[in-house]
């Protein structure tokens, strides 16, 4: 599991943030969230601290979109689709894989086939 102590940043619940602020914060249903195939987007929170010089300069949520490659024992697997700020502690940057769960995912997309494969390969798709 990743943590802000050792990779600078950490997956933020957003069926928490959902419960805090259902108002204003909506997530698709549980049902479409643990339903997501290959080539699917999960919007999911990441919480990041950002360093320099070992001083804590900023912390925030950046929300970025993940693809998902598989899913296993309940868990997705995908790739990082956006680039994250950079920082000197950050372990995280664009094609990184990430592990999440239903509970992470703040919205879903359905990008190109096409953009996939271009960005990723063809064995994007394959087992």
């Amino acid at each position: 599991m990743k943590s802000i102590a050792t990779d600078g940043w950490e997956l933020v619940s957003a069926e928490d943030r959902n419960t805090a602020h259902p108002n204003t914060f909506h997530i698709p249903t549980r049902e479409q969230r643990e339903t997501l195939v290959p080539g699917d987007g999960a919007k999911l929170l990441f919480d990041i601290e950002i360093r320099a010089n070992g001083v804590i300069k900023d912390r925030g949520v950046e929300r970025m979109w993940v693809i998902v490659k598989a899913r296993s024992e309940g868990v997705y697997i995908g790739l990082l689709d956006n680039d994250p700020v950079t920082a000197e502690n950050l372990q995280l940057q664009k094609g990184d894989v990430i592990t999440f769960g239903p509970e992470h995912v703040s919205a879903i997309s359905t990008p190109p086939r096409d953009y996939v494969i271009e960005k990723y390969g063809v064995s994007f798709f394959e087992e």
